[in-house]
């Protein structure tokens, strides 16, 4: 019989982000290779109105058939209180949903007498460092789980400058659904280095101490980097507003997100029709030192698009110079884009290599089943 995993995402209200869609994809595709049976769990606020509710699930339903998990969505409350029955006559009856064998918990904040009925549950932290600092501070509650994974190489050790919240974390790397993203040759088009992402964000407080937690913030020391970049650089950016002709005054290209990767095939296409990625990170990942690794570097990896990205902590594996360019500094990341410009097609096949050997999916996944079902 198939273990049946309840993967819980937090998508339903975010219909043209195709990237964020991905973040789950990868898991989900992945666990289904395996030969798990794989519902989709996402949560509702009770006061939202119940045909609203209803068609959101059916966007999220449309987006999802590509991939064949159309008729596996389930929908909970995010505060326990009933939702309207309406709002679920679409969805996997959730009584069924919590019958599965494992709940893993991407979502953070299921209600506790949501996860308390799985059989077993886990927790899986795609935000290392920020998580633990949310749960400290008192912004985001989580439910007891059995286990509780991470993908923060440095969550949960003496020398971290956060703290672990009182849980046992357990490393694991990030994944990407490699028959989902083979690799593509550039094309003579393919001129650009590109990223996809939300240009804004908030700001996080810890311990009295506050910090950015935007993209903005993180390019914003790169500004002039178009003047002395070999390639061109490309921003696919949500909500970018008066930054625009800032932007475009120093060289970077600048799209529109949802235009060129609102559905989770116009993120794929955008990736793979890029030479590469370059990207900064926001400013807490840098800080906070977990070297962390974006889902959506993964997916350039996997295409074999070598990726030159701000680095975000020592790791035990994650290469500074292969496939995978990691630069502190704006000399350092001129470098980068330059040594790759000059080295294109061994990187590219470097890059592939490193999606094969650590993120695979299906290898990664194998192993926090093993670990999550104990």
């Amino acid at each position: 019989m198939a273990t049946i995993v309840c993967l819980a995402a937090k998508t339903l209200h975010i219909p043209r982000a195709g990237g964020t869609l991905w973040v789950y994809l990868n898991w989900a595709l992945g666990l289904r290779a395996l030969g798990c049976e794989v519902i989709w769990l996402e949560a509702a606020e009770p006061s939202t109105p119940a045909e609203q509710v209803l068609a959101a699930v059916r966007s999220l339903k449309t987006r999802l058939g590509r991939y064949g998990l159309a008729d596996a969505v389930a929908l909970c409350s995010w505060t326990g209180e009933p939702l309207p029955p309406d709002a679920t006559s679409e969805c996997v009856d959730l009584e069924a949903a919590c019958a599965a064998d494992l709940l893993l918990n991407l979502a953070y904040g299921i209600p506790t007498d949501v996860v308390r009925r799985f059989h077993r549950s886990a927790l899986v932290d795609v935000d290392p460092g920020l998580t633990q600092i949310w749960i400290s501070e008192g912004q985001l509650g989580v439910a007891p789980h059995d286990a509780y994974f991470t993908i923060g190489e440095t969550v949960g050790h003496a020398g971290a400058s956060f703290p672990d919240c009182g849980f046992v974390w357990q490393y694991t790397p990030p994944v990407v659904f490699l028959p989902a993203w083979p690799p593509v040759p550039a094309a003579e088009s393919a001129t650009a280095y590109t990223t996809v992402t939300n240009w804004w964000g908030g700001w996080e407080l810890f311990r009295g101490e506050s910090f950015s937690n935007a993209k903005r913030d993180g390019f914003l020391p790169f500004l002039d980097l178009p003047r002395y970049a070999p390639v061109p650089l490309e921003l696919a950016l949500s909500h970018v507003g008066s930054d625009l002709p800032v932007l475009r005054s120093r060289g970077w290209r600048v799209s529109d997100a949802h235009d060129v990767a609102g559905t989770p095939w116009d993120y794929q296409r955008f990736i793979q029709a890029s030479r590469g990625e370059f990207s900064c990170a926001k400013p807490a990942y840098p800080r906070l030192q977990t070297a962390w690794i974006s889902d959506r570097t993964l997916c350039y990896l996997a295409s074999g698009k070598p990726v030159v990205v701000e680095h975000t902590g020592a790791s035990r594996f994650l290469p500074d110079a292969a496939g995978l360019f990691r630069f502190r500094t704006f000399d350092e990341a001129v470098r980068c884009l330059r040594t790759v410009a000059d080295d294109y097609e061994r990187q590219s096949g470097l890059a592939r290599a490193l999606a094969e050997e650590f993120f695979d999916a299906r290898k990664v996944l194998g192993r926090v089943l093993d670990r999550a079902l104990r």
